[in-house]
């Protein structure tokens, strides 16, 4: 029975032809475009054994004698089906190769290409960015919280240099708070020389708060510290003397704007979580047309390193702030040594709250109304401002910028790269790199929505991100050359040794 069975499947695979009969490719002998016994790509003949049929793919020839053998044996049929468009009769197996329009198993050879294996990599980033990376993409906006029974004393230290273009609108909007508690502003003069003190005086002259303003002109740099820092820690020292009982100290920048409301929401939040920080990125500014295609990938990059639930999250290790806004308790600054802590630090803000985050809970959100002064008028300060800081990042580190340079290759530059090149060729790789760029696009357009930026500008990021790939090197060639971390016509030193922000 066994052997009947296998005998009916064999002969279901080959079909019987009349004699004499000719394939539609066949003549005198031959297989169309084919000579006798040459090599040929693929291959099917009847196998020795009368059960089964073998299918040989690759390069081969045919042997003669074989060929012979199975043509004289009458235990096979008179011709072979090779399709639809093909009958090949035995004189045709002694005198040619059988390749024409055959009924072949498909290889797995071209599927398993290095270009579907990429594109397969790269779509595997994808989906573990959206389902395992803290939902970075969404765009959460804090809540309010309750205020609390009592206002405590707050003070706020601006470091300034060189700020005479954007000074006066920051004071304004920090002198101007309603806080129903005690508040002042300390504003530390870093050696400017365009008049920035002069400037914040008449700001709060202009307002009327002049008692709210004090000015520290700050030390010269000491070997070892980076200038914000420096100032910062001025600042910071110089809140004993002037509020001593205050609980908060609100560390922001002179080139941002804060709504009235700012400082009371910042506390009542930090009151009601017990947060020993709390820090918001402001938005940055969206005017120009570098500004709205480079700016908001700016942010979904941040997000992206930090997520924010993680941030939040005390079981977990990343900290992460934005430098514009952080309310820090005062008892947990003083807790770490203040600023000494991050004295070298060129990312002071992560390096701050990778500090307090040992000690106590943090928290990072994007800002409803803050927002950036500081203008972006062409491609080049943005580049400048990621060259900064981005090798800082990675801890001046050539194997962290090697497999930064993979890491952007595969995630931004890969899907769009095959998914044009496989339409073009009509390549099966087009399919899973077209859905990765769907699912970078997806993920991108939540920040172009709080910028208020068309959705169809998240086409655009790989783009987008090959300039930051491009300032990133640039960082890179700034340190080697000795030039790295320059701001306001100043080195801030290239320390080796960075507060670690923990992931």
């Amino acid at each position: 029975m066994t052997g009947a069975l296998a005998d009916f499947r064999w002969r279901a695979r080959f079909a019987f032809a009349d004699s004499g009969q000719r394939a539609p490719c066949e003549a005198q002998g031959r297989v169309r475009g084919i000579r006798p016994r040459q090599r040929c790509p693929c291959i099917v003949h009847p196998s020795r054994s009368r059960r089964t049929a073998l299918l040989l793919t690759g390069p081969c020839a045919t042997d003669r004698r074989a060929t012979d053998r199975r043509a004289t044996d009458r235990r096979y049929p008179t011709a072979v089906d090779l399709g639809a468009h093909c009958v090949a009769s035995r004189p045709a197996l002694r005198e040619s190769v059988i390749c024409a329009s055959m009924r072949t198993v498909p290889s797995l050879a071209p599927t398993m290409s290095w270009p579907f294996v990429v594109s397969l990599l790269s779509l595997s980033i994808w989906l573990g960015l959206l389902c395992l990376r803290g939902g970075f993409w969404r765009v959460r906006l804090p809540a309010a919280a309750a205020p609390p029974t009592d206002w405590p004393a707050v003070v706020a230290v601006v470091p300034a240099r060189n700020e005479a273009e954007v000074v006066a609108e920051a004071v304004t909007s920090l002198l101007t708070q309603a806080y129903s508690g005690e508040f002042r502003v300390i504003l530390v003069d870093d050696h400017s020389d365009d008049g920035t003190a002069a400037l914040a005086r008449a700001a709060a002259a202009a307002c009327g708060r002049e008692d709210r303003l004090h000015i520290v002109s700050a030390q010269p740099l000491p070997p070892g510290w980076s200038g914000k820092v420096w100032a910062q820690q001025q600042g910071v020292e110089a809140v004993a003397a002037l509020l001593p009982d205050a609980e908060y100290v609100w560390l922001t920048d002179a080139d941002i704007g804060h709504p009235p409301a700012a400082l009371a929401g910042l506390v009542a939040l930090a009151r009601a979580e017990g947060r020993d920080l709390v820090s918001e990125m402001v938005r940055l500014r969206t005017a120009s047309p570098a500004e709205r295609l480079l700016i908001p990938a700016f942010v979904f990059f941040f997000a992206k390193l930090y997520p924010f639930q993680w941030v939040a999250d005390a079981r977990k290790r990343t900290a992460g702030a934005a430098g514009g806004c952080l309310l820090v308790r005062r008892a947990a600054l003083d807790r770490i040594g203040q600023m000494r802590a991050i004295h070298d630090a060129l990312i002071d803000d992560c390096a701050l709250a990778a500090a307090l985050k040992r000690h106590g809970p943090i928290r990072l959100d994007l800002s409803r109304a803050a927002v950036s002064l500081r203008p972006y008028d062409g491609w080049r300060p943005i580049w400048d401002m990621i060259a900064r800081t981005a090798y800082t990042q990675l801890h001046y580190s050539r194997w962290a910028l090697a497999g930064t340079v993979l890491a952007m290759t595969l995630t931004y530059l890969v899907p769009p790269v095959l998914t044009v090149t496989g339409a073009l060729s009509g390549a099966i790789w087009t399919w899973p790199a077209a859905l990765a760029w769907i699912l970078m696009v997806c993920a991108y357009r939540p920040t172009l929505r709080y910028y208020g930026q068309a959705g169809l500008l998240a086409w655009l990021l790989p783009g987008v991100a090959l300039f930051y790939l491009g300032a990133t090197l640039d960082s890179a060639r700034r340190h080697w050359l000795g030039r790295g971390g320059q701001w306001k016509g100043r080195a801030q030193g290239t320390a080796t040794q960075q507060a670690r922000p923990r992931r």
